[in-house]
């Protein structure tokens, strides 16, 4: 099972919307910037280089530049990733924003 995606774009600003059902993981990856993460609905388990922390929504995640990370929904959620970018490929844009090795 994939988690359902939909894409934003504005001027130089993309909103990779998320939709991840209960139990589902989204895997480890890593950013060569830091990144804000909006979690809309629900409840997840962030896990930062084995560092976890449990979000309820609303709220805004600061994601550092250079951590690992990945997320563990604890219930139906919501989650935004927000990126400044100029790509406005969604099928080009995760290979711009995802640093290869994690």
């Amino acid at each position: 099972m994939l988690p359902e995606i939909q894409h934003h774009f504005s001027d130089g600003l993309y909103a990779k919307e998320t939709f991840i059902p209960k139990d589902m993981i989204l895997k480890q990856h890593k950013h060569n910037y830091s990144h804000l993460s909006i979690l809309a609905k629900g409840s997840v388990v962030v896990n930062k280089e084995g560092d976890l922390t449990v979000y309820k929504a609303p709220c805004c995640i600061d994601i550092e530049k250079e951590i690992s990370h990945g997320v563990l929904a604890l219930e139906d959620c919501v989650w935004y990733c927000i990126h400044a970018t100029d790509e406005t490929d969604a099928t080009k844009v995760d290979q711009v924003l995802i640093k290869k090795e994690v």
